[in-house]
């Protein structure tokens, strides 16, 4: 009897939801870069500005829809293992739409796009921004939906630890090398200095969208009061408040932390609270990226 060979294919847990809003990431960044950016010759950051200055270099006879392509997936591919399936997915998947959009935008759909931007002319200043705010919305929505729309960092991860500096501080190196190589090849640096604007118009408007509009704070407070002052912050903002038993190393007296979050604009009400009752309570405020429970996601 023949043996049958059994192909077991490792399950993904791929969301059809997020497959939607990477859609609209891909398109949203496509849009950005080839009607705003690239009509003007601004660069956009990391694997697509490099795109982008390569498109430039072969005069087009290599387009951005292509480098877009042979450039990121590779490095989504090599971190595949450590970055799991699902995200090599859903990056491919973005970059893809990304591409197929640029392409269509530049070679298919009845929009001029060869010499200036339709919405902004040569303004650069306009091209700049409105580039970089779109892009940034583009890349945003992959990150919120599990995906990527440039390998950058993915590139910083392979290679940062190697050379012993930060993701972040990887990131920026690539990029300011990056602006100044594409000064020293269009004998200009109107154009990169106008670019650094668009990388930071987008950096600014991926965190909000990642992070959200209204960011929380982090509050921990130490009080000789935490019974008092925690009734009446749970009372006031109707949440829950957590207490962590501490000691004063000066004092050698024990006191209590409290570990609270609230938005921006409750600080002030939460602040005379706490002082209403305890004085010489110490707090600490701190920036929050994102809150969530894992209960609401069962």
């Amino acid at each position: 009897m023949k043996k049958k060979i059994r192909i077991r294919v490792p399950e993904l847990d791929l969301k059809p939801v997020n497959f939607i809003f990477l859609t609209l990431a891909g398109i949203i960044n496509s849009f950005g870069i080839t009607v705003f950016l690239s009509p003007v010759n601004l660069y956009d950051s990391g694997i697509s500005g490099t795109s982008m200055l390569l498109a430039q270099i072969t005069e087009n006879k290599i387009s951005l829809s292509v480098f877009l392509l042979i450039l990121n997936i590779p490095l989504f591919l090599y971190e595949l293992k450590k970055q799991g399936k699902a995200f090599t997915v859903y990056a491919i998947y973005s970059v893809a739409i990304y591409s197929l959009g640029a392409w269509l935008i530049t070679d298919v759909l009845p929009i001029d796009v060869a010499n200036a931007s339709p919405f902004a002319e040569h303004d650069l200043l306009l091209c700049s921004i409105f580039g970089g705010v779109i892009s940034g919305i583009g890349s945003g929505l992959a990150i919120k939906f599990g995906g990527a729309m440039d390998g950058i960092e993915v590139m910083a991860v392979i290679f940062a630890k190697r050379i012993g500096i930060s993701v972040g501080t990887f990131v920026m190196a690539y990029n300011v090398v990056l602006y100044i190589i594409c000064g020293i090849i269009t004998s200009s640096w109107i154009l990169p200095l106008y670019s650094v604007i668009t990388y930071f118009m987008a950096l600014k408007t991926l965190d909000y969208i990642v992070e959200g509009l209204e960011r929380s704070k982090s509050a921990i407070i130490i009080t000789t009061e935490p019974k008092k002052i925690s009734k009446a912050l749970s009372d006031a903002f109707e949440c829950g408040v957590t207490s962590i038993e501490a000691k004063g190393c000066f004092s050698d007296q024990p006191k209590t932390m409290i570990y609270f979050i609230v938005n921006r604009f409750q600080i002030g009400k939460m602040k005379n609270i706490i002082h209403n009752i305890d004085p010489s309570a110490y707090i600490t405020i701190s920036e929050v990226a994102d809150v969530f429970s894992l209960n609401n996601q069962k």
